[in-house]
């Protein structure tokens, strides 16, 4: 029956190997860290603060554009809410985190 499982022979005692380097074992994921760093997570940060001071600028009058893709013009803010007018005498109330971006003012006439 050996000749369908190889036989497992001791080999001579070689002298002890080294420890391998510590920081070449570590380097593999230190670079992959550093790489999801600058490619995912900094990116998201620098947005994620340009939406924040865009919410604390938001003033009457603004005009903005919502997630949903609805286009209006800011008439009142509140802490969570904003007040926008859609078109002439209709008024919809939406949450701060949806408004997605500002407009140039004058947009809306535009259109």
């Amino acid at each position: 029956m050996d000749f369908f499982i190889s036989s497992a022979y001791a080999q001579a005692a070689g002298g002890a190997a080294a420890p391998p380097n510590t920081l070449l074992t570590f380097l593999p994921l230190l670079v992959l860290f550093a790489v999801f760093y600058f490619i995912l997570m900094r990116p998201q940060m620098r947005r994620a603060k340009e939406q924040r001071v865009m919410m604390a600028a938001l003033s009457k009058g603004d005009e903005v554009l919502t997630n949903g893709g609805l286009l209006g013009r800011i008439t009142d803010i509140a802490e969570q809410f904003v007040a926008l007018e859609v078109a002439p005498n209709v008024v919809i109330k939406v949450q701060k985190q949806a408004i997605s971006m500002t407009l140039p003012k004058g947009t809306l006439k535009a259109t």
